[in-house]
């Protein structure tokens, strides 16, 4: 080539530079909040932006009925938001997953719609996770504001829970907290369908912490968690986390046994020594009850896990999906 040619340079293509993996994802599961999910966002936004932290919100809406997803699509200029409406109520455990599937910031904050749980905690707990815990999350510092038949009925399902399971699931802790990136991987990536989180952020362990808070009062509307849905998730939990429900009827069975071969010894020693008296009906029946209820009882425990395993057997999704709305980039 002369020196007067003009040289010729072949560049590559340009390459499309990834968008920047925000710092937080706040993942926010509503049913009919629509009286509370524009102040939440807003708060979150506020605290986010305070603290310096790039973030994006992701709504799981779960199948409300009341406008919850048009009042946070609303928002969608004014703040980094990703909403997702499922086809109908499949349970707060799913719409949680579904916003974690979409979530992709570094960590992970999963906190309620209602404004219960004071996002001023959020600056201690990121504190914490900054310190090197993969996951820090919020319990409740005292249940004064609830019922005594609750808290005793709350109380006992924690012992009954940590009886048996494998991995111990702290008392009193809420699911508003923050998380390290891959344990929310580790999270996604358990394939089972009933799912409860409380237990499952226990099972899959990492580096944990505790930050006591003071829940507020509602900001409007009122709980969707009444006694049935608590018991269903109750159930859940026990069904999946522990297996002692099956294993007491062995112990029950061995212990009825043992005292009929005890009162069958008797009875031999007793028309031994004293004669044959007249059996008592009363006797009889009694024992038929008692045994037969016992026999129903187990066959009912059997049937709840063998619901469960039925549930996992089909392999339908947790969830579907059907609507999903994205705008904004990370702040």
């Amino acid at each position: 080539m002369s020196i007067s040619e003009p040289l010729s340079l072949h560049l590559p293509h340009p390459v499309a530079v990834p968008d920047p993996v925000p710092d937080l994802s706040f993942v926010i599961p509503a049913y009919n909040e629509a009286g509370n999910i524009q102040e939440t966002l807003r708060a979150v936004a506020a605290e986010a932006t305070r603290l310096g932290r790039t973030y994006e919100i992701i709504v799981a809406d779960d199948g409300s009925t009341d406008g919850t997803y048009e009042a946070a699509t609303a928002l969608a200029p004014q703040i980094p938001l990703t909403a997702v409406r499922l086809s109908r109520n499949f349970g707060k455990e799913q719409a949680m997953c579904a916003g974690l599937s979409r979530s992709t910031g570094a960590a992970v904050v999963i906190m309620d719609a209602d404004l219960q749980e004071p996002v001023s905690t959020l600056e201690d707990m990121l504190a914490r996770y900054d310190e090197g815990y993969e996951v820090v999350f919020a319990v409740r510092a005292h249940r004064q504001d609830e019922g005594t038949i609750k808290r005793f009925l709350t109380r006992g399902f924690y012992k009954l829970l940590t009886m048996g399971s494998e991995c111990p699931i702290p008392e009193n802790a809420r699911d508003y907290r923050v998380m390290d990136r891959k344990v929310a991987d580790a999270l996604l990536s358990l394939p089972e369908r009933n799912k409860f989180m409380k237990g499952l952020f226990s099972w899959v362990g990492f580096r944990s912490c505790a930050v006591p808070i003071e829940l507020k009062p509602r900001h409007s509307g009122h709980s969707k968690f009444g006694f049935r849905r608590l018991f269903r998730l109750a159930l859940t939990g026990l069904t999946s986390f522990t297996d002692w429900p099956l294993r007491i009827w062995t112990v029950i069975g061995l212990g009825i046994a043992g005292l009929s071969i005890a009162y069958s010894f008797w009875i031999v020693l007793k028309t031994l020594i004293w004669g044959v008296d007249v059996p008592g009906f009363a006797t009889i029946t009694t024992a038929v009850f008692f045994l037969g209820g016992l026999q129903i009882m187990s066959i009912g425990v059997i049937g709840e896990y063998l619901s469960r395993v039925f549930a996992e057997v089909k392999q339908r999704p947790g969830y579907i999906v059907a609507e999903e709305f994205r705008a904004g980039e990370a702040s």
